[in-house]
């Protein structure tokens, strides 16, 4: 299991939105096998970055509303947000060095 902070619709906002760090969001769902694959790469990012990046993961399946905000029509979607604005949007499981470059901004 991931160690990555579980968000719901619950407490999005206050936890992603009303924060200052910047903050990647992983959309996912249990059935959703690149989701599975992605998991521990983004662990391994979000532990090599703690510093820089924070990343939590939202069940798409168990929180419909952010879901439906944030228009996730595919899975995994990782959305970066910064001062409660999306900044960067990557879509599907990539290798951790191609999920790095998408992220060089934020990492450097």
């Amino acid at each position: 299991m991931s160690s990555a902070t579980e968000v719901t619709d619950a407490n999005f906002e206050e936890l992603v939105i009303n924060s200052q760090d910047t903050i990647m969001v992983d959309f996912w769902a249990e059935w959703c096998g690149p989701c599975r694959a992605v998991s521990p790469i983004l662990d391994q990012i979000a532990a090599e970055h703690s510093d820089k990046i924070k990343i939590v993961k939202l069940n798409v399946d168990d929180n419909p509303q952010m879901a439906m905000k944030y228009q996730i029509t595919s899975i995994p979607a990782m959305k970066v947000f910064r001062g409660g604005e999306v900044v960067k949007t990557v879509i599907g499981a990539k290798p951790k060095p191609a999920i790095e470059a998408d992220l060089a901004e934020f990492l450097a």
